[in-house]
């Protein structure tokens, strides 16, 4: 964020407002489409007042996206809390992620687009993935340990337990879709159940 940006109660109320609108502006054109005019017109605020909080709509993208990052690895500790079972802790973790996806909905849609076609956001993009690939990794490695999915490449499995995440999010939640339609439970069932299935298995 632009550090010239002032804490104070009216600053406060045009940051949530252009940050409302940025939200509204994406899930109507897409991120690509947006521009910083189009976000100040559906804020009801000048050009000027987005630049007191942002140098660029990719600065506002980058700031929601460390968010979500944050967040959704704030809501999965819980998945690993003692006394889990292995299905409860893919549970916790699916829905987590879920949840997050869908309260950041504009922040996913936008980094997803951008990192198509911007190599700061591809990078982005692929270390936010490599990041949660490395958890499933390691939870691959510790199910083979016990006896679970032999001869598995753990990487190539968490990789695409994490392609499977994602692009199942994005396809019920943006891909032309009314989000408010879509039953949380019933996708989190569904992905979970793939993810546990994928690793939690024996000869």
């Amino acid at each position: 964020m632009n550090t010239q940006a002032k804490p104070t109660v009216r600053g406060r109320e045009t940051l949530a407002a252009i940050e409302s609108a940025a939200r509204r502006v994406i899930s109507r054109k897409g991120y690509l489409a947006m521009t910083v005019a189009d976000i100040a017109n559906e804020a009801g605020r000048s050009t000027a007042s987005f630049y007191n909080y942002y140098d660029s709509k990719e600065a506002l993208l980058s700031h929601w996206a460390e968010q979500f990052r944050v967040e959704a690895r704030e809501r999965a500790l819980e998945a690993f809390t003692h006394g889990r079972t292995n299905r409860e802790r893919i549970e916790l973790w699916t829905r987590a992620h879920w949840m997050t996806y869908r309260e950041r909905l504009a922040e996913m849609v936008g980094v997803f687009q951008l990192a198509m076609v911007n190599d700061t956001f591809a990078a982005f993009w692929q270390e936010l993935c490599d990041e949660l690939v490395d958890a499933v990794s390691e939870t691959v490695r510790r199910a083979q340990k016990e006896g679970y999915c032999p001869g598995v490449n753990p990487r190539m499995t968490g990789s695409a337990i994490v392609a499977m995440l994602n692009q199942f999010c994005y396809d019920q939640l943006a891909n032309g879709v009314d989000p408010e339609t879509v039953d949380d439970d019933a996708a989190v069932s569904t992905m979970a159940s793939i993810w546990y299935r994928s690793i939690y298995w024996k000869d």
